[in-house]
């Protein structure tokens, strides 16, 4: 197996996650090493703080200015793994770098801090009353609709006077999809494909991360859809790392039914932790069991400039009241709408105060213990329209 590793993302050096950045951290923009073994440094080559902004200057990287000079909470889910965790700190110290007007303070959901209440803090410290707020997600499910706003809830109740504008999902954007067709083109290189396989002769594998809400689970077949047409490839088989089904291993199964001589892995996440060890664990496991067909794995997107570009999107449109999400499927409202019709049980997700931390949530993320719920398909259709 081949893990691709891409460096044409941004990188600092660790930082405090609340403390200013030190000027001397450094920042990668190079477009491609030669394969590395994980866990390995991506890059080359480092450049210059001014590099980047030089990238801005020039185009490369063009961030809209902000109408409102107001803080930004840009909330992560959280991970145990320390790189993991690094990177969405590192993310928003580079995203404060290219716009220091407002403070941009980082901060997670739950598995490891500064949380969600720590973040807020800060903000009112320093004399905040408006805070804008992102989860830092790429697709709208349960932690996105339920956990985050649940969070500010219970910090609305310690300080009444602030006032949250919350933002939405990075979602399916062009930027998202150009970066990973870019990616796509790289592994059709000598360099990365030194056999000279044919797409029509690849299956593409997109993996997900999965989650228990329909609506997030139907847009990443909808991505994996869009990203196949027109690309040349033989197919593309969804599949996800957890929660819902089919699993990585069953999507390695479906892929073979094709008899690919080269099977793409494409991990959709925006950092590493450890549900991206687990793909590249799994993928190693199946180049092994399968030495005839190339298993040829990408790396999760990381820092990179295209997601700086949608940070911008999101956070002007919680400045300017534009913020617009799909509820029609929304599985809270459909539940919602059959109880008010005397079929089920509602649930109000928006005015609650209660703590998710320190807890298994029940749905199946890095911190569970190792029962899953939703191993078994029978189990997961059975629970997967119940709200909290």
């Amino acid at each position: 197996m081949s893990l691709i590793q891409t460096s044409d993302t941004l990188t600092t050096t660790p930082l405090h996650p609340l403390a200013p950045c030190p000027a001397d951290n450094l920042v990668t923009d190079n477009l491609v090493t030669d394969n590395l073994v994980a866990g390995h440094n991506a890059s080359e080559h480092t450049t210059s703080l001014q590099d980047l902004q030089d990238l801005t200057v020039s185009g490369a990287l063009r961030l809209s200015p902000l109408p409102i000079a107001r803080p930004l909470l840009m909330v992560g889910h959280g991970t145990r793994n320390s790189k993991g965790r690094q990177d969405l700190i590192d993310f928003a110290a580079i995203y404060q770098r290219l716009d220091p007007s407002r403070p941009v303070i980082p901060c997670f959901l739950e598995l490891t801090e500064p949380s969600i209440q720590d973040g807020v803090d800060q903000c009112v410290e320093q004399g905040y009353t408006d805070i804008s707020v992102l989860p830092i997600l790429l697709f709208a499910a349960r932690h996105n609709k339920f956990d985050v706003t649940c969070e500010l809830d219970r910090a609305k109740a310690r300080h009444p006077q602030l006032t949250f504008h919350y933002g939405r999902h990075f979602g399916i954007t062009p930027a998202i999809l150009d970066l990973w067709n870019k990616r796509l083109a790289m592994l059709d290189t000598p360099e990365h494909n030194p056999h000279g396989i044919a797409r029509q002769d690849t299956v593409l594998l997109f993996i997900g991360r999965g989650s228990s809400d329909p609506d997030a689970n139907g847009d990443v077949y909808k991505l994996a859809r869009i990203l196949w047409e027109g690309s040349g490839y033989h197919t593309v088989e969804t599949c996800f790392i957890g929660i819902t089904h089919p699993r990585l291993e069953e999507g390695f199964r479906r892929s073979r039914f094709y008899h690919p001589k080269r099977i793409v892995v494409l991990p959709y996440f925006m950092f590493t932790g450890v549900l991206m060890e687990k793909i590249e664990a799994i993928a190693a496991r199946q180049q092994a069991l399968y030495p005839d067909i190339d298993i040829a794995a990408l790396p999760e997107m990381g820092i990179h400039p295209q997601l700086l570009s949608v940070l911008r999107d999101r956070e002007i449109e919680t400045q300017q009241g534009q913020v617009a999400m799909n509820c029609e499927m929304c599985k809270f409202r459909i539940v919602g709408s059959a109880a008010s019709a005397g079929h089920g049980h509602g649930h109000d997700h928006h005015g609650h105060e209660h703590d998710h931390h320190g807890h298994a949530h029940g749905h199946g993320h890095e911190h569970e213990s190792n029962l899953d719920p939703y191993a078994e398909p029978e189990k997961y259709h059975h629970r997967i329209w119940q709200v909290p």
